[in-house]
């Protein structure tokens, strides 16, 4: 919406002086008052290592701008732990994860570009990384069958179009609402999808599914897609790509907008701007990146069943979102590594993971709700004062105390779950090393000894950090006025 400004009368012919690009009234104001500083401000930037030179209109000043050298060394450090990773840990296992973690990290970040940047929870995500999963599996059969001269490379893009095409169906319709009832209307047209999973066998594949064979054609510069290792590398590769697009998406107007039509719709609609399409728009970016990782994890897996539409998707990829910090960019980084160790390693160590998961994202609620990336964040503040080195010995006092009933309470977990699971198998059990007899009354006894024991010490510590970290906090805010006022 234009603003309508009251029409000034003509200037005169302008003098060498005056002939310069136009400014706001409040630049040009400060500018008329400081005319030798801005002069010699701009005799400075000229000896500076990295001074801006492009054109510029006949007037302005040249600009020092330095190289964010922080960012720079944050990039490189992500390339190059998704380069060194699978040359750490080489086993076939931990190839798996780590090709997982890298689709789970752009599947979760695309996901947050609906959560954490346009406040928009949605019920239904997994729809468009499910069904990106199916386009590129039936375009990687089109491919092997001789239909398609497609490089299996590429596959995944096709996976992000599809994503993109059915975000821009459904996102029209659920778009229309924000809050609960957008929330609504994803959880209803992911039921929708998955139903028809079920019922549209010549498309999903019915229970079963649909296989497929990424190993087509010649091998070309020796990579084949057969070994583990390059389609690792290969779903780095595409992650580093994703990341660095939904990074650069934030700094874009666009994003910018989107970030105020999630903290204040009305004001947005006052200035003239549809929050509806803003919505709209953020939402078929995310449908595509969704569909991206979809590709990829049927490039990885080879097949493509109706788990991957199923709620039980959509609620994994909010949990860990949400877990990893949705108000941070690199929180659904963190969430997504949580996610895989959660599935892969948690799941096969216990089968109360699903338990402990419930309890892990009801404590986070409770006194973390900003996520794992806020609590880094937080003790980042207080390093860069100076301050962590007076806390690390309460941090050293949680965590012993939290382990202790965290032992106590997952012992006496595991004892039910073999008593309700495992009864054929004998009273007896094996945990962390021990054994334990499950029917009893000393191993339930010294189990509940060791719990209430660890909660009492966790509450007594935990009383004691916080009034040193409040402490720490209005020193902190005592300082920072300090700076302000000089």
């Amino acid at each position: 919406m234009a603003a309508v400004m009251p029409a000034s009368p003509p200037n005169p012919a302008p003098s060498p002086a005056q002939d310069r690009a136009p400014m706001p009234t409040s630049a040009a104001a400060s500018a008329t008052s400081s005319t030798s500083s801005a002069s010699a401000a701009a005799d400075a930037s000229a000896h500076q290592p990295h001074v801006d030179r492009r054109r510029a209109p006949r007037g302005s000043t040249y600009h020092f701008k330095p190289y964010n050298v922080g960012r720079w060394l944050i990039w490189g450090a992500y390339a190059a732990a998704l380069i060194v990773a699978p040359l750490l840990w080489t086993s076939s296992l931990a190839q798996t994860m780590l090709s997982q973690m890298g689709i789970a990290i752009i599947a979760c970040l695309a996901y947050n570009l609906l959560l954490g940047q346009g406040g928009m929870l949605s019920f239904g995500h997994a729809v468009y990384s499910g069904l990106g999963a199916y386009l590129a599996i039936h375009t990687l059969n089109l491919v092997s069958a001789g239909h398609w001269a497609l490089p299996v490379s590429l596959v995944p893009i096709v996976g992000g179009l599809a994503g993109l095409g059915f975000a821009a169906l459904f996102g029209w319709v659920s778009t229309k609402k924000s809050g609960t009832p957008f929330a609504m209307i994803t959880l209803g047209l992911g039921e929708l999808i998955w139903s028809m999973s079920l019922m549209l066998p010549e498309f999903f594949g019915g229970e079963g599914g649909i296989s497929g064979n990424r190993v087509v054609g010649q091998p070309v510069l020796g990579i084949s897609f057969g070994p583990q290792i390059q389609v690792y590398y290969l779903i780095a590769l595409y992650c580093f790509v994703c990341t660095a697009l939904l990074f650069a998406f934030t700094r874009t107007p666009l994003g910018r907008m989107l970030n105020a039509v999630r903290d204040n719709p009305e004001r947005v609609q006052f200035i003239g701007y549809d929050t509806q399409w803003v919505r709209f728009l953020a939402f078929l970016i995310s449908g595509f990146f969704a569909g991206v990782s979809g590709g990829l994890s049927a490039l990885n897996f080879e097949i493509v069943t109706a788990e991957v539409v199923g709620a039980a998707r959509s609620g994994a990829y909010l949990l860990f979102t949400f877990l990893g910090g949705a108000t941070f960019f690199f929180g659904p980084i963190i969430g997504a590594v949580l996610m895989v160790v959660a599935l892969v390693l948690l799941s096969e160590l216990t089968k109360a993971w699903l338990l402990y998961l419930g309890l892990i994202f009801l404590f986070m609620v409770m006194y973390a709700p900003g996520g794992f990336a806020a609590l880094i964040m937080m003790n980042l503040r207080v390093a860069a004062f100076g301050r962590l080195r007076e806390l690390w010995t309460a941090y050293l006092a949680l965590g012993a105390t939290g382990l202790t009933a965290l032992l106590g309470g997952s012992a006496m977990v595991e004892m039910l779950y073999h008593l309700q699971l495992n009864e054929a198998l004998g009273p007896e059990l094996h945990y962390l090393g021990a054994t334990l007899n499950a029917r009893s009354a000393n191993a339930w006894f010294g189990a509940g000894f060791v719990l209430v024991t660890g909660l009492g010490l966790f509450e007594l510590v935990r009383r004691q950090f916080k009034r040193d970290w409040d402490e720490v906090q209005a020193d902190i805010e005592k300082e920072i006025k300090r700076r302000e006022s000089l």
